[in-house]
């Protein structure tokens, strides 16, 4: 893939697109916890089992220091910039593409044209928005799944406020290793995880994962799924 400015922004070149697997798409709805319906059978999310799961004590501390109307502001913000950033690459990535002229849209816009700056080693593109489902345990939605410097891959996009440590991207982690099962399950391999995020401030940042580290995450991300599975009991 090349990068060409153009008026709209940036133009990516040389990209294929191929629609190399049959993807299912999942219906995504929200009843008390986000859940999946995978033939016929209702799952929990990816995200849903890693939230309900985590040591959310420093989370509760944060809150309780700024209060609740505040910390639920940020949270709001940052949901609406994260969406706006992913529909961006996601019609880049899908040839469609797309333009949203509110001064809101701005910063996710350039967000986003920072990430696909960094996405030059990528050379086709398999699907966007990718349901991916395990032996009706779970489900989830992957970013994209593309060839990468000739590596089948998941990418998943990420905004922050500021850049990540390593030990704060643990969850992002476990996320490519449950979708990385799934897809082995029922399409093919994965060699590789991508893990992208630009800050506020555009600031790049990406994690790598090799295969043998997905399969790592993945039997990690089966255990917080027993633990998820205690819970709600």
């Amino acid at each position: 893939m090349k990068l060409e400015k153009s008026e709209s922004g940036l133009k990516l070149l040389e990209l294929q697109r191929i629609k190399k697997y049959p993807y299912k798409k999942y219906n995504r709805f929200t009843e008390t916890t986000r859940k999946y319906l995978v033939d016929e059978k209702k799952v929990p999310s990816v995200t849903t089992i890693l939230s309900k799961t985590k040591d959310d004590e420093g989370l509760k501390k944060w809150r309780e220091r700024i209060g609740e109307d505040a910390a639920n502001k940020i949270v709001r913000e940052a949901s609406a910039i994260g969406t706006e950033m992913h529909l961006v690459l996601e019609k880049y990535l899908d040839g469609s593409g797309y333009v949203n002229l509110d001064p809101q849209a701005q910063k996710p816009r350039l967000m986003a044209h920072k990430i696909l700056q960094n996405l030059e080693p990528l050379q086709e593109v398999w699907g966007n928005e990718i349901s991916l489902a395990y032996k009706h345990e779970y489900a989830g939605t992957t970013d994209c799944i593309a060839l990468h410097n000739d590596l089948p891959t998941i990418i998943d996009f990420k905004q922050a406020n500021k850049p990540k440590k390593e030990e704060w991207v643990e969850d992002y982690k476990l996320q490519l290793g449950a979708y990385y099962l799934a897809h082995k399950e029922h399409y093919g391999p994965i060699e590789q995880g991508l893990i992208t995020i630009c800050t506020r401030d555009l600031k790049y940042q990406e994690f790598k994962l090799r295969e043998r580290d997905l399969a790592e995450y993945s039997e990690k991300f089966l255990e917080r799924l027993e633990q998820f599975k205690k819970l709600t009991i």
